[in-house]
């Protein structure tokens, strides 16, 4: 009787500890949702694991967390990692390791941002099925070509590739662009064409390149276009067969273009203000730009986190879900910080500070200093006014 009594009692024992034990496991799992080194917040959906030197993903993250950041740790490989987080709206994987686009990233992504790795090259399925991105930023990578496939990309606003080692722009970009970031690159030419399809496109980061010339039919389809950068690159303005028709260009345009070639004024263009005077007596208050800021490694600073910054120039790209209508320059010269549906960058102040400028003299390959005289009235002048203005007065 008493075996039959413990042979009854055991199994309602183990039964007890079995259901303790998965109370325990489900509670550590709650627990668990957000992993010990990130943190989380709006319902664990929004992930930072940022800055903890990590090799590898962190366990323990929800299937449906709706933005992932992983910047400045140490990842080297995400391939295939990622695509459960079907979710996932933004992602910051920059100041990393990476070598390429992680591969298989989750389709409903509208950010990413893979600055500073050492990306070399954009396959064309690295964002071929992406059709609901809307930013893409790869500054400060070493990326020397990139691949898009035509029609692909049908969402994308911004497109950020500064700071990296291209000698031509792209072709085959997106159509539906409206910012693109080329700036603090190698940049020698734009193909016939390059950009025909891109009728959308607002504002245009060209400067501290290697430019000599350009063509003034490169930017004949760009409708849309508001501001362009030509700034801090080596024209060559004594060469007038070539250049003339882009300064031609550069004057009648109604966008606004900062860093006019072979002018000692820092912002040409926007055609329209200059009604009833002409080009050179037009008033213009931004200060001038950067004399050179292409000595900014690849690998610069720890910059913040989903910022890409572009040294010693006035303005800045971006252009997602804000009003169009946002001022395209800064004249306090205090600098501008623009943020459009996840790409935010920003620009700091011009080192140049001098009213001194060095163009090159037509003709010649010789440099001319041109600078802006400052008048002042000297005491004896005064004095004579003020003579004069009583001489006047006595009179009545």
């Amino acid at each position: 009787m008493k075996k039959m009594r413990t042979a009854n009692v055991m199994p309602v024992a183990t039964l007890a500890s079995l259901m303790l034990l998965l109370l325990l496991l489900s509670v550590v799992a709650v627990l668990a949702i957000c992993p010990p080194m990130c943190s989380c917040g709006k319902g664990h959906r929004v992930v930072d694991c940022s800055t903890h030197g990590l090799s590898l993903l962190p366990d323990s993250l929800q299937h449906n967390i709706h933005s992932l950041n992983l910047s400045h740790n140490r990842l080297q490989n995400l391939d295939g990692l990622l695509g459960r987080f079907a979710h996932l709206r933004t992602l910051d994987i920059s100041h990393n390791h990476l070598r390429h686009l992680p591969v298989g990233l989750p389709r409903a992504l509208w950010d990413i941002n893979a600055s500073a790795n050492h990306i070399r090259q954009l396959e064309k399925n690295d964002t071929a099925y992406h059709w609901n991105l809307q930013s893409l930023d790869l500054s400060n990578n070493q990326l020397e070509r990139v691949v898009f496939i035509n029609n692909t990309l049908p969402s994308l606003r911004a497109l950020n590739l500064s700071h990296n080692k291209f000698w031509t722009v792209p072709t085959n970009m997106p159509h539906k662009l409206e910012v693109v970031d080329l700036s603090h690159n190698f940049l020698l030419q734009i193909l016939p064409g390059s950009l025909d399809r891109m009728s959308q496109l607002a504002r245009f980061y060209l400067h501290a390149n290697r430019f000599t010339s350009l063509s003034e039919t490169v930017f004949n389809r760009l409708e849309a276009l508001q501001l362009l950068t030509l700034g801090d690159n080596p024209w060559a303005c004594e060469e007038e067969e070539n250049i003339t028709n882009l300064l031609n260009w550069v004057q009648r345009t109604s966008a606004k273009v900062l860093g006019c070639p072979c002018y000692i004024r820092s912002t040409c263009g926007e055609a329209h203000l200059a009604t009833g005077r002409t080009w050179h007596s037009a008033s213009y208050t931004e200060p001038p730009l950067g004399a050179d800021a292409r000595d900014a490694s690849h690998d610069a600073g720890h910059r913040p986190p989903m910022q890409a910054v572009t040294a010693g120039y006035l303005s800045k790209s971006a252009l997602l879900n804000s009003p169009h209508d946002r001022s395209l320059g800064n004249a306090s010269g205090a600098g501008e910080i623009t943020k459009h549906g996840g790409l935010l960058t920003s620009t700091p102040n011009s080192p140049l500070t001098s009213t001194t400028w060095s163009t090159k003299k037509a003709g010649t390959g010789k440099i001319r200093s041109t600078s802006v005289p400052t008048h002042t009235c000297s005491p004896h002048s005064v004095t004579l006014s003020f003579l004069g203005a009583a001489v006047i007065l006595s009179a009545f």
